[in-house]
């Protein structure tokens, strides 16, 4: 039998097959052998047991599959921000995008509280380099409609750090969701963590992943994108790369640098070039085996 996980929770994977009761599964022992970890969104191959569980045989060919959040097979990742308390490093935004662009996945920023703080600045610096986004608040109901228009008929990944809203977002797109909703430490500026793991949910005529949120330490835990393939993950790079001057020119302090003279022209945000680099940096740190292997 063919179904879809849609949630995975302490050891079982939670597997819908036709829009029946999902079925609680564990996998095969030699899909961890060959250390393949199902993940939500797989397509897999059960079979059923008599006691009404199941077990995963096999896991169908992926479109793409992320580590953090643990999903599959996402059309996109809409990575819910904040300018408000918790206010989001620009950073954390450029990892998560720089992440999804290179799994060929789709990119959608969403700006939430803006009752609180609307972030300007940093909704047109993201709309500039070419990233769909959106300003949203929960608690009014700004932005909702053309979130729900936004995620119709596709499976997406809400992600964002701890705090920002991701489970009062789905609350707010599907009324009477009642997803647990965290309080904001004022002492650490950030938020509780109220989702313990990750679930679709079929929300607004589409599937959606709420994730657990996550730290700066988190993000710095991310698999990294190899330095040689990092810069068409920044989809503004795409026209000056070939450019430059020399052929594999790294962007960060080589002469006749095309992007670089984009950034000293404004055409090129400076804060999306230094994650760039912060991130070329990491990459560097990391020995190309390891890389090959994730």
């Amino acid at each position: 039998m063919t179904g879809q996980i849609v949630k995975a929770l302490s050891g079982f994977y939670y597997v819908e097959i036709g829009g029946e009761q999902p079925v609680p599964c564990r996998g095969r022992g030699r899909l961890r052998h060959q250390k393949i970890t199902p993940l939500v969104g797989d397509r897999v191959e059960i079979s059923r047991l008599e006691d009404g569980t199941g077990m995963v045989d096999a896991i169908l060919p992926r479109k793409n599959q992320f580590y953090r959040p643990m999903v599959a097979n996402i059309d996109q990742m809409v990575i819910i921000a904040s300018g408000a308390v918790p206010i989001t490093e620009p950073f954390l935004i450029d990892r998560m995008a720089a992440m999804a662009e290179w799994k060929g996945c789709g990119v959608l920023i969403c700006f939430n509280k803006c009752d609180l703080e609307r972030a300007e600045d940093l909704t047109a610096l993201y709309r500039e380099a070419g990233f769909p986004t959106l300003q949203v608040s929960a608690e009014t109901g700004e932005g909702i409609p053309t979130l729900a228009e936004a995620i119709a008929g596709k499976a997406s990944a809400f992600t964002g750090n701890s705090g920002v809203g991701k489970s009062s977002i789905l609350n707010s797109l599907q009324p009477g969701f009642g997803l647990r909703v965290g309080e904001v430490s004022e002492k650490l500026g950030r938020g509780r963590h109220t989702t313990r793991h990750v679930e679709l949910f079929p929300v607004a005529g589409g599937l959606v992943a709420d994730t657990p949120g996550f730290s700066s330490f988190d993000v710095e835990q991310m698999e990294a994108i190899p330095k040689e393939e990092l810069d068409a993950a920044f989809r503004e790079f795409a026209p000056y790369v070939d450019l430059c001057r020399f052929q594999g020119c790294a962007h960060i302090k080589e002469r006749g640098c095309a992007v670089r003279e984009a950034v000293a022209e404004g055409k090129i945000a400076p804060s999306r070039h230094k994650s760039y680099i912060r991130l070329y940096e990491q990459a560097k740190e990391i020995p190309d085996w390891e890389i090959a292997k994730k």
